[in-house]
C-alpha cells in the first residue's frame, strides 16, 4: 500500500481548444499525470458552441456540472441538463452543443482498455442523479450511483457521494479512482500528509492506498468519483483488511490486504 495519491486543481490546468476553438478541454488526470488506468477531463463548452468529439477505444462517462445543452449521437438528440450523467460506448463519435446564451461544463472520465465484451444495444444511456437511489456508506455516508454495468458501463462505476461534516477512520479500497469535489471544503489526507481540497479538486486514488477526504466545512461535500473494475462505492477496508462498513463485504484475506 505505498501508492502516492495525486491532488490537482482542475482551474490551474491550461485547456486545450477544439478544432474550431468551441470547446476547451483540461485534462486533468490521466497517463501524463501517472494515473493511466482513468483519465479525466473538465469541458466548457462556450454558449452557442458545437463540438464532435470520439470515444474511440474507450467508455467514457459524462457528468454536466452546470448548463443544458444537446447531445446527438447514432441519429439520436438526447437533452442535457445539470447534474445528468451520459454513458458512451466504445467506437462512438458525438456531437454537444450549447445554447446560445448559455456555457456547459461538464466532467468526462475515459476508460481505457476496456473490459472485452459486446456493446450494448443502448451506446448512449443517459441517468438524472435526482432519479438514482440513495445507499448507504462509510460514516454515515451515502452515494447514488449514475453509470455502472446496469447502465452499459461494463469497466466501472461512476456515482455522487455525499460526506456529512466530520473526518471517517482511515481506510482504502481494492480498486483504482478519480474524484472531483462538485461542493464544499475539506481535506484529504493519505500517507502522513493532509492537502485542502474544494470544488474543483480534482484526485486520482491508487487502489489500496489507506486515504480519508474530511469534510471540514458545515454543509455535506459531495463528490463524483469513478472507480474500476465496477462495484460498491461501499467497498472500504481497514487497514487490516476489516471491513470500514458493515454491509455485504467481507474481511480481505490477509494475501489481498497486502497485495
Amino acid at each position: 500500500m505505498t501508492a502516492t495519491p495525486l491532488i490537482v486543481d482542475a482551474a490551474s490546468v491550461t485547456g486545450r481548444p477544439s478544432g474550431d476553438g468551441a470547446l476547451i478541454e483540461r485534462s486533468v488526470l490521466g497517463a501524463h499525470t501517472g494515473s493511466s488506468w482513468l483519465e479525466q477531463s473538465v469541458l466548457e463548452l462556450g454558449a452557442g458552441g458545437t463540438c464532435t468529439r470520439e470515444t474511440r477505444r474507450a467508455e467514457e462517462v459524462l457528468f454536466v456540472l452546470c448548463g443544458h445543452g444537446i447531445l446527438r449521437a447514432g441519429g439520436a438528440e438526447h437533452e442535457l441538463e445539470s447534474e445528468t450523467g451520459v454513458y458512451l460506448a466504445p467506437g462512438q463519435e458525438y456531437e454537444l452543443s450549447a445554447p446560445p446564451d448559455e456555457d456547459v461544463l461538464i466532467v468526462s472520465v475515459r476508460v481505457p482498455d476496456p473490459v472485452p465484451g459486446t456493446d450494448p444495444e443502448a451506446r448512449v444511456v443517459l441517468r438524472s442523479l435526482s432519479d438514482q437511489q440513495s445507499a448507504a456508506a462509510t460514516a454515515e455516508r451515502s452515494f447514488r450511483i449514475v453509470s455502472d454495468p446496469d447502465s452499459g458501463l461494463r469497466s466501472g462505476t461512476q456515482f455522487v457521494g455525499y460526506i456529512p461534516p466530520g473526518r471517517a477512520g482511515d481506510h482504502f479500497h481494492t480498486y483504482d479512482e478519480v474524484i472531483y469535489v462538485l461542493d464544499g471544503d475539506g481535506a484529504f489526507h493519505a500517507g502522513g500528509q493532509s492537502w485542502p481540497v474544494g470544488p474543483g479538486s480534482c484526485i486520482a486514488l491508487p487502489a489500496r492506498t489507506i486515504h480519508c477526504l474530511e469534510n471540514t466545512g458545515a454543509d455535506v461535500m459531495r463528490v463524483l468519483a469513478v472507480f474500476r473494475p465496477a462495484g460498491s462505492p461501499a467497498a472500504a477496508y481497514y487497514a487490516d483488511g476489516t471491513p470500514a462498513y458493515y454491509g455485504n463485504e467481507q474481511s480481505l484475506p490477509q494475501e489481498e490486504v497486502q497485495a
